[in-house]
């Protein structure tokens, strides 16, 4: 089936919440050691902000939730509702890089497409909306997509243990 896609609402939350923890646990475990998945938990999953924003997209398969993820206009660089150091300074899009939040796919759905339609549809809104580039925390298990779509590695870094790598595309 074709994947669809469409805007998140705040009905969709427990849906994405969960979806969200299921990735977590299983998608990284290549990546990551158990304690990392589990220290994962402190600052990954849902934030609100990009719904009530309209800048989160939920990907559907037959009906079924396959994935999500969004942009944002906002400073904060990742991180859920729960996660410390939040920013909800609004960006230049003359001087600085939108952001790609929040991406997760259902891990009956990977290799489907479902990460390079959440990041075509990023690319584009952000481009509309006057930004020059994107910018991604990535972590491991999904560099190898971001690299593939033509972000590059800006400096590697870590949240509670878990590496990461910010990573830029101009657009």
């Amino acid at each position: 089936m074709a994947l669809t896609h469409r805007l998140a609402i705040l009905a969709d939350e427990p849906a994405l919440s969960a979806l969200m923890l299921l990735a977590i646990d299983r998608l990284q475990t290549g990546f990551l050691d158990p304690a990392q998945v589990k220290a994962s938990h402190a600052f990954m999953g849902l934030d609100s902000r990009l719904i009530a924003d309209g800048t989160y997209f939920v990907i559907e398969n037959g009906g079924e939730i396959a994935g999500c993820g969004g942009w944002s206009r906002r400073a904060t660089a990742y991180g859920g509702n729960h996660s410390a150091g939040r920013d909800d300074r609004l960006l230049d899009p003359a001087t600085e890089a939108a952001r790609v939040r929040a991406m997760y796919t259902h891990p009956d759905h990977v290799r489907k497409g479902v990460g390079t339609l959440v990041l075509t549809l990023c690319e584009a809104a952000a481009k509309m909306e006057g930004f020059a580039a994107l910018e991604l925390s990535g972590t491991m298990a999904g560099v190898p997509l971001y690299r593939s779509f033509g972000f590059e590695g800006v400096r590697p870094f870590e949240d509670s243990g878990v590496p990461m790598l910010l990573m830029r595309k101009p657009i």
